[in-house]
């Protein structure tokens, strides 16, 4: 079952557009998370979904139910549409305790005092908040506070969840402690969540489902894993993974792609001087003398009982995975494998895998 869809969803400021005819259905009870570099369009589209900015054109349907209709105008209020938003500030009332601040959009709700009290205790429990009730906002670590932001979110039980870079102002291991609580919280709830965040380590932690965006438009939306094995695009590609997937950068001729003079892959049927990007691992890349490519490390860091190198291969940085830590400026060399795992064109579409019967369609596809 589809619990949100975004239609052809537009938003432009004045001459700007800021999100282009976006379409997207998230499923029931997803964590989908909006993920991109800044200024790609997943705040704004956040906000539309919220009800706290209005599309320009498109429409975005809760079930069946059409809560905006860019091109008629028609919207129902933030306050109608039955969801809950954390934003990055806290804005807790400081006049109030734990137990008030998650109480109050109950009692304002109209709920009976027994069935506040009863849900303001779940709640608490759900978020380990207990022995926090009483304490004031300033009593609290910023870690606590958002925790009672959460919690005073989900207590009228919203049948959508939306989540604003909610762990941006926390330090490192409170957002690992804070996201964890987020999954349980979301799968608890039974609520379908929306996140907006750039950290990809973060999307990848949490999402059943992600949602690449870039330049206003959804590049990619799929699973985790499907995009991780699967990239549509090279900035997915590119912007996704920890490391990131290795892109080279090469020139066709006779039949071959080279970097340099390094060939790369069989590309049968490009013309000469067409520029393609090749795809591989990073943990696929092998280091050492006799390799082809000309490697300058930068710096390396321990992950997981092995190492994230990272150097620059001619003018490109690049990421890979080794067995062992480089020296920052030691010069030494990359052996790609035989067959890359994708062909990009220059403009970033995927032409084909090793696995392609590849010679028609990158030819057709690069003329």
């Amino acid at each position: 079952m589809t619990a949100i869809t975004l239609d052809r969803l537009a938003k432009a400021f004045g001459r700007q557009s800021a999100v282009r005819d976006i379409d997207l259905e998230i499923p029931d009870g997803a964590f989908v998370v909006l993920l991109g570099p800044s200024g790609c369009g997943k705040t704004t589209t956040l906000r539309m979904l919220a009800g706290l900015e209005e599309p320009s054109a498109g429409r975005i349907r809760f079930g069946d139910r059409v809560v905006t209709d860019g091109d008629t105008g028609a919207s129902v209020p933030a306050s109608k549409r039955g969801l809950g938003m954390v934003f990055q500030s806290y804005a807790l009332w400081p006049h109030m305790r734990v137990r008030d601040n998650i109480g109050w959009p109950l009692k304002v709700a109209g709920w009976g005092s027994a069935e506040r009290d009863a849900r303001v205790a779940e709640v608490l429990g759900m978020l380990e908040l207990d022995g926090l009730a009483d304490r004031f906002p300033a009593e609290l670590s910023g870690g606590q506070q958002q925790r009672v932001a959460i919690a005073r979110t989900v207590a009228p039980k919203p049948g959508v969840l939306l989540f604003d870079e909610p762990l941006s102002n926390l330090d490192a291991r409170l957002r690992l402690d804070t996201r964890a609580e987020l999954v349980k919280v979301h799968r608890l709830s039974g609520a379908t969540s929306v996140y907006v965040t750039h950290d990809q380590v973060e999307a990848l932690a949490m999402a059943t489902h992600i949602a690449v965006m870039r330049d206003g438009a959804i590049e990619q939306f799929g699973t985790p894993q499907e995009l991780l094995d699967r990239p549509a695009t090279a900035f997915v590609a590119s912007f996704l993974g920890s490391p990131a997937k290795v892109m080279l950068r090469g020139e066709v001729g006779r039949g071959r792609l080279f970097r340099g003079v390094a060939p790369l892959a069989e590309v049968p049927g490009v013309p000469d001087g067409t520029t393609l990007h090749a795809m591989y691992a990073p943990e696929s890349i092998s280091v050492g003398a006799g390799g082809l490519l000309e490697f300058e490390v930068l710096e390396s860091t321990p992950v997981a009982g092995r190492w994230i190198t990272t150097g620059l291969a001619g003018s490109d940085r690049l990421s890979i995975v080794t067995d062992r830590a480089h020296q920052p400026g030691e010069a030494t060399r990359l052996q790609p494998p035989e067959h890359p795992d994708a062909i990009f064109s220059a403009e970033g579409s995927r032409l084909a895998t090793a696995g392609d019967a590849a010679g028609t369609e990158l030819a057709g596809a690069t003329r």
